[in-house]
């Protein structure tokens, strides 16, 4: 099948814990577009070298959250890359509203578009019980409480950013992975095409 319109562009949302690392890497390889998370823009603008990368590099030494300005023109260099010109998967940006108004504003300037917003829901119990099973020193019952009331502040606007433009589709997370991957593909209108998930 041909590339219609410059593939496909998608936003992944779910909390920490619900899976989306692990989704994210599943549908790049199946969909064949990059999956880019937060991390990886800063360490590639790091990596860079250039004015750019020592500002994100000086940010990130003193422990400070990168501004939504700066966090912008490292996903304006990183959307100017022909490798998206297919599409992408992002994956922890936008983190707000005024980022995600910003990313319109980035795909607008290069004749694009957002063709989704995905959700992947997973109740607040499970999620707790993902990260304990982890095992992380520093994780206790009350920090990982703490950490996902502040996704659900950040993140519920966006929810409504963009079920209100459309964008938004939901998928249950709390399931195995592979179903959760079938799913995520039916949600973006891909489940043939012979990419149909094999039993």
């Amino acid at each position: 099948m041909g590339d219609v319109d410059g593939g496909l562009r998608v936003v992944l949302l779910g909390a920490p814990g619900s899976g989306k690392g692990t989704q994210a890497a599943l549908l790049s390889r199946r969909l064949g577009i990059p999956a880019i998370s937060t991390g990886e823009l800063l360490r590639e603008a790091v990596a860079l070298k250039n004015g750019l990368g020592e500002r994100v590099a000086s940010v990130l030494a003193s422990g400070q959250l990168v501004a939504d300005d700066l966090m912008a023109e490292v996903v304006r260099e990183r959307l100017s890359r022909a490798d998206v010109r297919s599409g992408f998967l992002l994956d922890g940006y936008p983190r707000n509203a005024a980022q995600a108004a910003t990313l319109e504003r980035l795909l607008l300037e290069n004749g694009r578009s957002l063709d989704a917003a995905i959700l992947l829901r997973v109740p607040q119990a499970t999620l707790l019980k993902r990260a304990l099973g982890r095992g992380r020193q520093d994780d206790s019952e009350a920090v990982i409480g703490e950490r996902l009331r502040l996704y659900a502040e950040k993140t519920m606007p966006l929810v409504g950013y963009y079920g209100e433009r459309g964008l938004l589709r939901e998928v249950d997370g709390d399931r195995p992975v592979g179903e959760v991957t079938s799913e995520l593909l039916a949600a973006l209108g891909r489940e043939e095409g012979g990419q149909a998930a094999r039993a």
